[in-house]
C-alpha cells in the first residue's frame, strides 16, 4: 500500500483509480465514494498490521462505462496504470498517473454533454505583479 499512498498524496482531491492486474481499485474514502456513485460493492481489505481498509473496484475493460459516471457526478479522477509488464519484474510493478480527468478538462466524447457548454478558466498569478 506504500506505492498507492505515495501516489494518492500527489492527487488528494481526486479519486485515484489504481490499476491492479485486470482491475481498477479504489481505497478508503475514494472507495466509499466510488461504491456509492457507481453502485458497486464496497468491501474491506486487510492492510498488513494496520486496520482493514475500504475497497471498491471494477474490471479495467469497464472503465468507459464507469468513468463518465464519476466525472458527471463532479469528481476529478486520476487514472493510475501499470507502467511495466508485471511478468517482467520481480519487485512491485511501477505505476503512475497516466491521465487526469475533470468535469472541465476532457476530450473524451462519452464525458461531454453536447447540449450544454463546458467552460474552463485558467488564472496565473506572477509574483512580479502581485
Amino acid at each position: 500500500m506504500g506505492q498507492y499512498n505515495r501516489i494518492k498524496e500527489k492527487y488528494p482531491d481526486a479519486i485515484l483509480l489504481f490499476r491492479v492486474g485486470d482491475f481498477y481499485e479504489t481505497f478508503n474514502q475514494d472507495a466509499v465514494i466510488t461504491s456509492k456513485v457507481l453502485g458497486i460493492v464496497l468491501t474491506k481489505r486487510a492492510n498488513g498490521a494496520a486496520a482493514y481498509m475500504d475497497l471498491a473496484g471494477f474490471p479495467h475493460h469497464a472503465l468507459d462505462t464507469y468513468l463518465p459516471k464519476l466525472v458527471k457526478a463532479g469528481y476529478r479522477v486520476a487514472i493510475c496504470d501499470q507502467l511495466e509488464d508485471p511478468k517482467l519484474t520481480k519487485t512491485i510493478v511501477k505505476r503512475g498517473v497516466t491521465e487526469m480527468i475533470t468535469p472541465g478538462v476532457t476530450d473524451n466524447e462519452k464525458l461531454l454533454d453536447h447540449s450544454s457548454n463546458n467552460f474552463l478558466c485558467a488564472v496565473h498569478f506572477d509574483s512580479q505583479y502581485y
